[in-house]
Formats: structure tokens, sequence, C-alpha cells
């Protein structure tokens, strides 16, 4: 039976307004900062965090600002994970979507390095993405704590 003291969650939701991304990388980041993180996991996980809540803004509710992004964090022990997710469009391919430079908003001048990046800074990373019904961004990553490196 796991101890209540070994894990603490949280749960955000928000309007798909461009001005709460930052809002929702700087939450997560002090949420997470319980751990002791390094400066180079916390710009990693807002990093991830700023890339998957504006894919859920401009791909999931074509800047929709009526669309709602929903960010649940959960740490246990010295692992935080991550889920981003909206109810919007949904990816039509996905495999094609997890291609560096592939973007569907070319216009837009987007990079196409968005799940690239999730992908190379988290420790696990998996989309799951229905037409019509949303896309959903589950990432772990472990957290080495400072604390741990002085000790």
């Amino acid at each position: 039976m796991m101890n209540t003291a070994e894990r603490n969650f949280m749960t955000l939701q928000f309007a798909a307004k461009s001005e709460n991304e930052s809002f929702a990388r700087v939450t997560v980041a002090a949420f997470v900062s319980q751990l002791d993180p390094t400066m180079d996991e916390i710009t990693d996980l807002k990093t991830v965090v700023s890339e998957a809540v504006t894919n859920c803004i401009i791909h999931g509710y074509d800047s929709n600002p009526d669309g709602i992004v929903t960010i649940s964090a959960e740490i246990i022990n010295d692992t935080v994970t991550l889920t981003i997710e909206d109810k919007g469009n949904g990816i039509e391919d996905l495999e094609l979507a997890k291609q560096p430079l592939y973007t569907s908003k070319p216009e837009l001048e987007r990079s196409g390095m968005g799940f690239t990046i999730m992908e190379n800074f988290m420790d696990e990373f998996e989309v799951s993405s229905q037409i019509g019904g949303g896309t959903s961004i589950r990432m772990k990553k472990v957290i080495v704590s400072k604390k741990a490196l002085y000790n």
C-alpha cells in the first residue's frame, strides 16, 4: 500500500487561449518544484508543457478560445507524470504528425518539432487521438533531486 506522502497530484483546466500557455508552464513548474529539480529539468518540463499546450490551442481547437485544455500532474516518489489533453479536432494521421518537421499549419510558421521535443525531453512519451474527440499526451520524467546529488 502506497503511503500518501509518496504521491501528490493536481489538475488544471483553462481556456484554449495562447495567453494561458505561460500560466500553464509556470504552474506545472511550481508544482514539480517540491522535488527540487535541477534548472535543466525545470526547463525541460516548461518546454514540453509549452509545446503540448500550444498544440492543443492551435491544432486541437484551431485557436477557438471556447476550447478547454486540461493538465493533470502526478508525482509518485521521484517521477512526475503529465497528461495534457484537449477535446478538439483530433489528429488525422498520428504517425505523420510525429515526424520531425511535419506541420499541418505551415502558414503559421510552425516548426513541426513539438512531438520530437516532447519525446526527447521526457523519459516516456505517448500520444493518443481520436478524430473529433481530442488528443491526450502523457509524459513521464524521473527527477534527479539536487538534494540527492549533494548527499
